[in-house]
């Protein structure tokens, strides 16, 4: 069945009112009304790829519950940037911070964003939330477990809106797949395999973004990059490929993989595994001036405690099956390919189907471009809960756990050891 555009629209639009439309009560001061339109006005920390990808899905979906008053960057480029965005689709000139702790100053901020590299989410979300601030904050949710443990302690303890940027949980087609699998249309679960893959040319490597042809320290500010990372000299590439060095990053295991691991969270039911084992290792690019750290190809194994088995493989040499997940069920299998994708095949049982198998049919939907879509319903659920209109669909507890997966992936893959989750302690050990 292939859904037609305006059919697209009604079924993304259904599937976020059923998720959002829930009975919410308002934390105690989620919003002051600062403002005669109620607008939520909003500090964007980091505007970079990201960030600024996010204020446009901002703008196309909720331009009308918020307005952005400030932005914030290390590198005076994409602040520029930034700021034209918010004047030309905003019409307002916010204003600009080289620092965080400026902005966080800012009475009538009501929330931010943070959507910086990975290493700097833990300072600046407890920054925020000592400013009274709600938060967006792009997954992973910290750089390590014990950061986030932090963080959802804190949070929950401030009373104040969290989202994490784990978008797939507003996407119509997982929450679909959620329905049919709730709905016994897989029957038992206890296998998922989970994969992400690209390729590209060797000008502009999978993964390892381009560094802007401007970039000199006198316009990015490395100091307040660092952080509390290790010090080390102006280095461009650590700058703008954080993803690639184990001191800002985790890694494909953080960036791509929780993702996934949260969506079959979200999909199946389950939380955190009770073990991981890891592989991989860097296999392409590996020219005399390539000096990442983090491998770009990668395999996970990971073990529930109720009989329950993820099987994730990465790879940046080939993107012939892109990315998804394939949900396998004793009954059937619900397959959702590169976040626009869901197929649904009942199993044959070598032509003798269970009468109740059999008699259900194949389903094959489509929505192209249902990935942005997920991103504004995101946005416009964060926006709607610090309004006290809904409750967010990824709290930093739920963002939690989908970076334990991340973090106990890269732990193996680092140690070269099978890794446990104890749930009941918090706390991780190796085999």
């Amino acid at each position: 069945m292939l859904y037609s555009q305006g059919m697209q629209d009604d079924l993304s639009r259904r599937n976020f009112m059923k998720t959002t439309a829930v009975a919410a009560v308002a934390a105690p001061g989620i919003l002051r009304a600062q403002n005669a339109s109620g607008a939520v006005r909003i500090g964007w920390i980091g505007v970079g790829s990201r960030g600024y990808y996010l204020m446009d899905r901002l703008y196309t979906g909720s331009k009308d519950l918020a307005q952005v008053t400030a932005v914030c960057d290390t590198y005076a480029p994409h602040m520029s940037r930034a700021k034209d965005r918010v004047q030309t689709m905003g019409g307002n000139s916010p204003k600009t911070y080289e620092d965080y702790l400026d902005l966080l100053q800012d009475p009538s901020i009501d929330a931010v964003v943070i959507a910086t590299p990975e290493h700097l989410h833990y300072p600046m979300f407890l920054a925020a939330l000592k400013a009274g601030k709600n938060i967006y904050v792009e997954k992973p949710l910290a750089h390590t477990i014990e950061e986030g443990e932090a963080m959802v302690e804190a949070a929950e303890k401030s009373g104040k809106v969290v989202q994490v940027g784990t978008q797939n949980r507003s996407n119509s087609l997982y929450q679909q797949a959620k329905e049919m699998v709730a709905q016994g249309m897989i029957g038992d679960i206890h296998y998922v395999r989970a994969f992400w893959y690209r390729n590209s040319l060797e000008d502009n490597p999978a993964w390892r973004y381009k560094v802007p042809d401007d970039a000199t320290p006198q316009n990015s500010d490395w100091n307040k990059f660092l952080g509390s990372a290790p010090k080390h000299d102006w280095d461009p590439h650590r700058y703008f490929q954080w993803r690639l060095y184990w001191d800002y990053s985790g890694g494909i295991a953080t960036d791509l993989l929780v993702h996934q691991t949260d969506i079959t969270n979200f999909v199946c039911g389950k939380v955190v595994p009770a073990s991981c084992m890891a592989s991989g290792g860097i296999y392409r690019w590996t020219g005399a001036g390539d000096d990442r750290d983090t491998p770009d190809t990668f395999s996970a194994i990971y073990e529930y405690g109720d009989k329950f088995h993820v099987n994730y493989s990465s790879y940046f040499g080939n993107d012939h099956y892109g990315y998804g997940e394939n949900f396998m069920g004793n009954e059937g299998t619900i397959e959702v390919l590169n976040r626009q994708i869901l197929n649904f095949y009942p199993e044959k049982f070598g032509g003798k189907a269970p009468a109740g198998v059999s008699a259900r049919k194949e389903l094959h939907v489509e929505l192209p471009g249902n990935d942005n879509k997920a991103v504004e319903a995101h946005i416009k659920n964060w926006l709607e809960a610090i309004q006290g209109k809904a409750k967010v669909i990824a709290p930093t507890r739920v963002g939690q756990e989908a970076a334990i997966s991340g973090h106990l992936a890269t732990l193996s893959f680092r140690n070269n050891k099978k890794i446990l989750w104890d749930e009941q302690a918090r706390k991780y050990r190796f085999a």
